[in-house]
């Protein structure tokens, strides 16, 4: 009968560390979801700067193409052409860099993808274990009650002996 306390008991003790670790995992589930987020986010916003400078670009490129033109005429427009150059450059630059930063936040939000959906297979599965134990647990209850039951039957023939 010790033996039977001691495993309902421990069928407890490992449920409730189960349902502990389903918490757990239902909390990393929801803090990776909300990076997930953040990260969408920051995607839609290196892609909206990006197209920013891609336009700034464009323009500018147009300005350069416009001032050497011009430049040939004058000194004057000659150093403004170096200067829209020199910024060209600065905004190729940043482009170069907010499409690396873009390609890095889309690796990034990949890898929240896959552990996400790690992390929610691992639920499903302690889901499904802790529901096998809660299935073992009524059902060692149910012997329980039963071996009770005997016993006490047993007792009242042997006291009637």
């Amino acid at each position: 009968m010790d033996g039977i306390k001691n495993k309902v008991q421990a069928l407890r003790l490992a449920q409730e560390e189960a349902e502990t670790k389903a918490e757990e995992l239902s909390a990393k589930v929801k803090v990776l979801e909300q990076e997930n987020l953040a990260k969408e986010q920051e995607i839609t916003s290196l892609s909206h700067k990006n197209q920013l400078l891609e336009s700034e670009v464009e323009k500018l490129e147009a300005d350069v193409t416009k001032h050497k033109g011009i430049g040939a005429q004058s000194d004057e427009h000659g150093r403004q052409n170096e200067t829209l150059q020199r910024r060209l450059q600065l905004l190729e630059d940043e482009a170069e860099e907010a499409d690396k930063n873009l390609r890095e936040a889309n690796e990034k939000l990949r890898q929240t993808d896959v552990k996400a959906g790690h992390y929610e297979r691992k639920v499903q599965a302690l889901e499904h274990e802790r529901e096998q134990w809660e299935n073992k647990h009524e059902e060692m209850s149910r012997k329980y009650e039963e071996l009770q039951k005997e016993l006490h039957n047993l007792t009242a023939e042997l006291g009637n002996i």
